[in-house]
């Protein structure tokens, strides 16, 4: 198994691509502590997860992933209950598609708030920890628009822009003491929020991708998975596109 004895942290890991994230490492033999944003979220995930597996050891909490002290504080709980903190996997975000001569400047900065600096209190207190171990890796979730922009909700693209830009330059910063960040960015994936669009709407979609089908949570949990192994031991830095080849 490619993360055995590993233990990872997944923020936003109560369902969607983050609940997949989180399967697909108990698949393969780490200890799992979801972060949802509330304990009822939380713990219906893990029972979820206990019930393909009940020997798997995985754990929720739900820490304000917008009060530095309260991740770092969950981060070193987790270290000190699980003996490491491994792998630290920035999740969380919210999306938005108001368009510019609607935009309310607050929800830009609540887009911000979780999609950036979550991103930044987090792999802050996860690298001090990482650190002292000797080493670890951080990934973050990004998007295909962070490469291509989006026609409408510009705050959504600025987010995962600066996503990738953390990325690239904390792959510089701690790649010194053994730390590796990528990032994962998603096309079109298959959550609950794409299955409930209407199919005049998924098959123009459908028709910009050379793959010709939508990606599954589980296409994306593999390329988390790839980045977090041992097979990605040189790979720091990296946005990794899952997406089918689309390209708008």
């Amino acid at each position: 198994m490619l993360l055995n004895g590993k233990t990872a942290v997944i923020t936003g890991g109560t369902r969607g691509i983050g609940y997949a994230v989180a399967k697909k490492y108990l698949e393969n033999g780490a200890r799992v502590v979801l972060f949802g944003s509330k304990k009822e979220t939380a713990a219906a995930a893990v029972a979820s997860l206990k019930e393909i597996n009940p020997d798997w050891k995985v754990n929720g909490m739900w820490p304000d992933l917008k009060n530095p002290e309260e991740i770092a504080d969950a981060l070193r709980q987790v270290q000190e209950t699980c003996g490491s903190l491994d792998i630290l996997v920035n999740n969380a975000g919210i999306s938005q598609s108001t368009p510019l001569y609607d935009y309310d400047p607050a929800d830009f900065r609540k887009i911000m708030d979780l999609n950036v600096l979550s991103i930044l209190y987090a792999s802050q207190a996860a690298a001090k920890l990482m650190k002292k171990q000797g080493g670890g890796v951080i990934i973050n979730t990004s998007s295909m628009v962070s490469l291509y922009g989006q026609p409408s909700g510009v705050g959504y693209p600025a987010s995962k822009f600066a996503v990738n830009g953390i990325t690239k330059s904390l792959a510089r910063e701690l790649g010194r003491d053994g730390i590796r960040v990528n990032a994962v960015a998603p096309g079109v994936t298959e959550t609950d929020m794409v299955k409930a669009l209407p199919d005049e709407m998924i098959k123009p979609l459908i028709a910009t991708i050379p793959l010709g089908r939508i990606g599954t949570p589980e296409d994306v949990a593999n390329a988390f998975l790839f980045l977090a192994s041992d097979m990605a031991a040189y790979v720091s830095g990296e946005i990794l596109s899952v997406d089918g080849a689309a390209r708008s």
